[in-house]
């Protein structure tokens, strides 16, 4: 009860908190850009069941705090180099990012406009499912975080609910916002592609800075706001798109 009026608990929370929201902004990308690919009436529900899923992980893995410390033990050495269970997930990780978003570039460049392919037109099933497999990788640098930052579970579990909670609010509006620019979507795509190149280094031993990442993001953003208010009586790109049923 005590530590409930503790400032440093509060303070805590907070910081951990924001941090969590930091770090869920590429999560929110990623669910953005799969749930576009399903028919307008279901993708709220996708982005919903995909955080939802995003907030079960972290607080599983926060339970199974000696499952995480495993993670780093070094499980073979290549090249000079240990690998622990933490490098291996983030390098399929990043390798599927790389992929993923390679093809949706492509699709949305090169592809056929309302062609009907199966692989193109994402069900529901296989959105969820991809969600699933990357909240696994955001989860991991997410809840190694709150393990650092905070010393009570109940700290780090409220800290997640929280930030879950605020980017569902959000998650929304920066959906609707990404899908009505066409050089946004683009832009998503490209952020995608640097954050699986950081995510491959990061499971190489080459730890690349969140915060070299996230200040590249915030001023392309920002570039791409100012040419969004330039050309604002222009008519937008068309990118293709399959049909969804």
């Amino acid at each position: 009860m005590d530590s409930l009026t503790s400032p440093e608990t509060w303070i805590a929370l907070l910081t951990l908190t924001v941090l969590e929201i930091v770090l869920g902004i590429d999560n929110i990308v990623f669910i953005s850009i799969l749930a576009g690919k399903l028919p307008a009436g279901v993708q709220r529900r996708a982005r919903t069941v995909g955080l939802t899923l995003a907030m079960v992980t972290r607080i599983l893995l926060l339970l199974s705090l000696t499952g995480i410390m495993r993670f780093t033990r070094p499980l073979f050495t290549t090249f000079g180099h240990a690998f622990s269970g933490r490098d291996v997930i983030l390098l399929l990780g990043g390798l599927f990012l790389l992929w993923k978003s390679t093809r949706e570039i492509h699709d949305k460049l090169e592809g056929e406009q309302g062609r009907r392919n199966v692989k193109a037109g994402a069900t529901f099933a296989s959105v969820i499912v991809q969600i699933a497999l990357l909240d696994i990788v955001f989860s991991l640098d997410s809840v190694i975080t709150a393990v650092g930052m905070a010393r009570q579970v109940g700290v780090m579990v409220a800290a997640i609910v929280i930030a879950v909670l605020v980017m569902l609010v959000a998650a929304g509006a920066i959906s609707d916002f990404i899908h009505r620019h066409p050089t946004l979507q683009m832009l998503a795509l490209s952020f995608l592609l640097l954050i699986g190149v950081t995510l491959i280094a990061d499971g190489l031993g080459q730890h690349v800075s969140k915060g070299y990442v996230y200040f590249a993001m915030g001023f392309s953003v920002f570039v791409e706001s100012l040419n969004l208010r330039l050309a604002r009586t222009a008519p937008p790109v068309h990118l293709k798109a399959p049909i969804t049923r």
